[in-house]
């Protein structure tokens, strides 16, 4: 039960959250440079691909081991890195190679991920902790 508890809190905090900053913020600054290279809407299936297996890449590598050691800091400080080597791969790599990528995209978004990242994964572990000890 309690890796259930681990997974649906971190998944709604990283999904809530994200969509927030998604749409307030990083879509107006990815339309600034990319324009018409954007859809008009995402894409759901692919988004949702990527957030299921996300969440499971924090739960096995941040918040289990965190978890584990009743450490919820570690899942901040730890998920924070893993959130900025993925967000920042995609970053770099696309800054890399393509001509629109502008190096604001690159700070933002990968900085992003590693405050998405931790903060989901502590207050998943936090959650997990408190209600598998109330139950």
């Amino acid at each position: 039960m309690q890796l259930i508890i681990l997974y649906v809190v971190t998944a709604v905090v990283f999904l809530a959250v994200d969509a927030v900053m998604l749409t307030k913020v990083m879509r107006p600054l990815f339309e600034t440079h990319l324009g018409d290279q954007l859809l008009d809407s995402p894409r759901l299936a692919p988004a949702a691909l990527f957030y299921l297996f996300y969440v499971v890449g924090v739960l096995v590598f941040v918040s289990l081991p965190a978890l584990r050691a009743d450490a919820p800091l570690q899942a901040l400080f730890m998920g924070a890195l893993l959130g900025a080597v993925a967000y920042g791969t995609y970053e770099f790599t696309n800054f890399a190679v393509m001509k629109s990528w502008h190096w604001q995209m690159v700070a933002l978004d990968t900085a992003w991920g590693a405050v998405l990242t931790g903060g989901s994964a502590m207050i998943g572990v936090l959650a997990a902790r408190a209600l598998s000890s109330s139950g």
